[in-house]
């Protein structure tokens, strides 16, 4: 049996693993902003759909001061305050809409987003 010699590795780097795990930690920076960026959006979202599933004793007012009252908790820019309720009446249902520009930090690169939830509910 023949036994490879392994040479004394001590002090030396493995630069596969290294670029590994530069590439992973600038991953999870910049998508930790990414992620914060779309977690906010899917929690008014969610409220949206909540605000919704509750239409039918609700106004639009009562509706949109209860999403503005979200937006400022969440810390969204002010344009994300201009929510449009819609009540159509084939088929029986709520829309409610609204939109905002957001930029998405990249390396070397920002990334402008427009989010755009929209919620349907019936009546």
């Amino acid at each position: 049996m023949v036994a490879a010699r392994v040479g004394n590795r001590a002090g030396k780097v493995n630069w596969g693993c290294l670029l590994t795990l530069v590439v992973l930690a600038a991953a999870v920076y910049y998508g930790i902003d990414a992620g914060f960026h779309y977690a906010r959006y899917f929690q008014l979202k969610d409220e949206m759909q909540t605000v919704a599933n509750f239409a039918t004793a609700l106004d639009d007012e009562a509706i949109v001061r209860r999403l503005r009252a979200k937006v400022d908790e969440l810390g969204l820019p002010a344009d994300a305050r201009r929510f449009r309720v819609r009540r159509r009446s084939r088929p029986r249902e709520i829309i409610i809409t609204t939109s905002w520009p957001d930029t998405v930090r990249l390396p070397f690169y920002n990334l402008p987003v427009t989010h755009r939830p929209e919620v349907r509910g019936q009546l």
